[in-house]
């Protein structure tokens, strides 16, 4: 029951609801006002209006919000007036279906926001001419009506902005959180007794995609909002501190990557991997309470349960190494104390982090504007840039001349079909249609089964009521569903528009309503077959052809994140930092992109899945790879000024020097590669491991002042190059491979 309470109270909680109730307001008071002094059937353009500015309303900044608000209401008016004095030309129509799906598709370059407009504004378009709305009104009236519904919207979602100006902020943050719950929760299972570290992986994979999302947007939205970057609130400051210390947080998580094979070997006939799990799994719950706590504008604090599971794993470790201890297993003791380690950072991250959820917490430091600055991406709006993307190297300009056959090819069909709605077709496609041939296959499905549900409800719904009050509840409730699970989950958004449209249809056209059901099925199945066959057949871009760019990428910020960090190591200046997360933060990027981008291979034709099992190698080295060099930056920041980094050069250049011949196999894939000297292991080391092993051997007290906690540290930095090293091993035999079969098919 708690575990259902929870998700219930982070589902209420979130921007989904906040956003579906948002829309369905803007779209159902004009409509109830309007009908309310009959003059809905005329003014149908202002409800709709709303709706075709409100869809691509994402969360982002909010002058972003407003910037593209103002767009879509300009753009849809421009789109609606020329659509208007065309409308009854067949040629016309199909000119502008040509012009206006292939340059509105080409907005996608401009990033999500832009894409979402142009795509709306081909969505009224097609329903603008579609459903008649011009045959009872002069055209400019009609751009004018969805005018004002647009601006209706605009100022109802500026006032709930100015009302709760902090709300996106927090239920974004607060899902970000709890998805790193999630995500650190499924790391436990690698403390499994019988586990399948490669399944376990696998599973992470979409985590990693989720969470870098929502990294993305929280940065846009906290470094680019005055709010948060430049007045001096405490809530504000607060909400950005949460943000920059859960960051870190999940760097340090990642971090946690460990050889669990040698782990279970050595440590499965006790019970000290089942301490640390569980551990684990509490502060995964921690996570999940706190982002809940945040997403409704609470707090959450209980450092006293994180810090009775710490001691409890403490105790676990200490009574093992008490009892088990000797020169023959201190390595593996050694790893298992740096578990212990990253167990009580972890905790004290957490601890900072539900610490800020205080509302009378008082943060005095302030981040550096430029400094938050660094971190945020610039979308480029020129000209340049579009013209730049009129090539077939673009995936952006090939799914705007898929998008712009299929859509003739659906208007073709239109006036062949003797249907009363078949510009239905038309939205099908639109809708449907994506420039990855995986979301359009996946929408497909969710498509035609979403309206044969939404379609089944409706007609249930109808025949089981006796009256108009029932079918009028169902149907807002249909609405409200469609608007909070539309970035949700496409089934059951596509289920519960179906479902609202025909209930709608009830009110409207009663005396129609069993034949426009089934032009509803009919022409939604037409539009998905075409969208198949088009995604198929028209210049599809298969993952295979891009990911090796994708891996490419992630070598390269790999590269520069383990430079990064060799640099921090070698001067601890402060000013290496801001390179330092940087570089993190681009390898974090590359990371969930090659995550993404096998997830899509992986939905594609088994006959398009070229060298799969190489790119999943390489995916999940790469991965390990990112873990690994965290790992590293975690213990260069915990033992800052402990060491001595000259023990530790001939490996920092030897791994320089593999990163290098890697970057130039993904290059140049024919060079050829001699035979690699061995890796050069530190001699220091091995003095001070034999050392240590003598003391063991001679009874030496394990808690005396011994240099137990040198070699330690210097084990743990020697290690974790060691895995870098042999990660690259790995991923350069893999790639010679990979372009050994490519030379030999060419």
């Amino acid at each position: 029951m708690a575990e259902y309470n929870l998700r219930l109270k982070k589902f209420l909680n979130s921007q989904y609801v906040y956003t579906g109730v948002r829309i369905t307001a803007g779209v159902l008071i004009p409509a109830m006002v309007l009908y309310h002094y009959d003059l809905l059937a005329v003014m149908m353009g202002v409800p709709l209006g709303a709706l075709f500015i409100a869809l691509p309303d994402n969360p982002g900044p909010p002058h972003h919000r407003i910037n593209g608000m103002i767009a879509g209401i300009l753009i849809n008016f421009c789109v609606l007036v020329i659509a208007g004095y065309s409308h009854s030309s067949h040629l016309l129509i199909g000119i502008e279906i040509f012009i206006f799906t292939f340059f509105f598709s080409m907005f996608g370059v401009y990033g999500a926001r832009a894409d979402s407009i142009g795509l709306i504004a081909l969505v009224a378009f097609v329903v603008s001419y579609g459903s008649g709305t011009f045959g009872k009104h002069p055209p400019i009236e009609t751009a004018v009506y969805f005018a004002a519904g647009g601006a209706w919207y605009s100022l109802l979602s500026i006032t709930f902005s100015g009302i709760q100006p902090y709300k996106p902020v927090q239920q974004l943050l607060g899902e970000y959180l709890i998805e790193i719950g999630t995500y650190l929760d499924e790391r436990a299972k690698f403390y499994d007794k019988i586990t399948n570290v490669n399944k376990h992986l696998r599973d992470l994979y979409p985590r990693q995609v989720v969470i870098q999302k929502h990294q993305n947007d929280l940065r846009e939205i906290l470094f680019k909002t005055r709010l948060f970057v430049k007045e001096s609130t405490n809530k504000g400051r607060r909400l950005v501190m949460i943000f920059l210390e859960s960051t870190d947080l999940l760097e340090r998580i990642i971090t946690a990557q460990q050889n669990y094979s040698e782990l279970h070997r050595d440590f499965d006939d006790t019970d000290i991997l089942d301490h640390f799990k569980q551990n684990i799994q509490l502060l995964a719950r921690q996570l999940e309470l706190t982002g809940t706590a945040i997403q409704g504008g609470g707090s959450f604090i209980n450092d006293t349960i994180i810090d009775q599971s710490l001691e409890q794993s403490r105790k676990a470790f200490f009574d093992l190494r008490e009892a088990k201890l000797n020169s023959a297993n201190m390595e593996s003791f050694i790893r298992l104390r740096h578990i212990l380690y990253s167990l009580t950072d972890l905790s004290e991250r957490i601890k900072r982090v539900q610490g800020y959820t205080a509302p009378d917490k008082k943060i005095k430091e302030r981040v550096d504007e430029q400094y938050l600055q660094a971190f945020v991406s610039r979308q480029d709006f020129s000209f340049r840039k579009f013209t730049d993307n009129l090539s077939l190297k673009s995936g952006q300009f090939r799914h705007a001349i898929r998008l712009t056959v299929a859509m003739l090819a659906g208007y073709i069909l239109s006036l062949l079909l003797p249907l009363g709605h078949s510009y239905w077709i038309l939205l099908s496609i639109a809708t449907i249609l994506k420039p990855a041939f995986s979301a359009s296959r996946k929408r497909n499905i969710q498509r035609v089964a979403g309206t044969l549900i939404g379609v089944g409800i409706g007609f249930l719904t109808l025949h089981l009521s006796t009256s108009n009050t029932p079918i009028f509840v169902v149907m807002l409730i249909g609405m409200l569903i469609a608007y909070t699970t539309l970035r949700m989950n496409y089934l059951i958004s596509t289920a519960a528009i179906t479902l609202y449209v025909v209930l709608s249809f009830h009110f409207f056209y009663a005396a129609s309503l069993n034949g426009l059901l089934f032009d509803r099925v009919i022409d939604t199945i037409a539009g998905a077959l075409i969208c198949l066959a088009a995604a198929y057949f028209i210049l599809p871009k298969w993952e295979h052809e891009q990911i090796n760019e994708q891996l490419k990428k992630a070598a390269e910020d790999n590269d520069r994140y383990f430079k990064a960090v060799a640099q921090y190591m070698k001067t601890k200046e402060p000013e290496n930092i801001l390179e330092y997360k940087l570089a993190r933060k681009a390898a974090f990027i590359s990371l969930a992109n090659i995550a993404d981008g096998l997830q899509r291979m992986l939905d594609e034709p088994k006959s398009r899945q070229r060298q799969l099992q190489q790119v999943h190698q390489l995916v999940a080295s790469s991965h390990m790879l990112t873990s690994y060099i965290a790992s590293l930056a975690a213990y260069a920041v915990q033992h800052n000024g402990k060491y001595d980094v000259a023990d530790l050069k001939p490996m920092l250049q030897y791994i320089s020097r593999q990163f290098d011949l890697l970057k130039e196999l993904h290059q140049n894939p024919g060079v050829m590669i001699r035979k690699q000297d061995p890796f050069p292991i530190s001699k220091k080391i091995q003095q001070l491991l034999q050392q240590r092993k003598s003391e063991l051997e001679s009874g030496l007290s394990r808690d005396a002042s011994t240099i137990r906690y040198t070699i330690s540290l210097m084990k743990a930095l020697t290690d974790q190059l060691q895995l870098i090293n042999s990660v690259l091993e790995e991923e350069i035999r893999i790639l010679m491979k990979m372009n050994a079969t490519v030379e030999a098919t060419a």
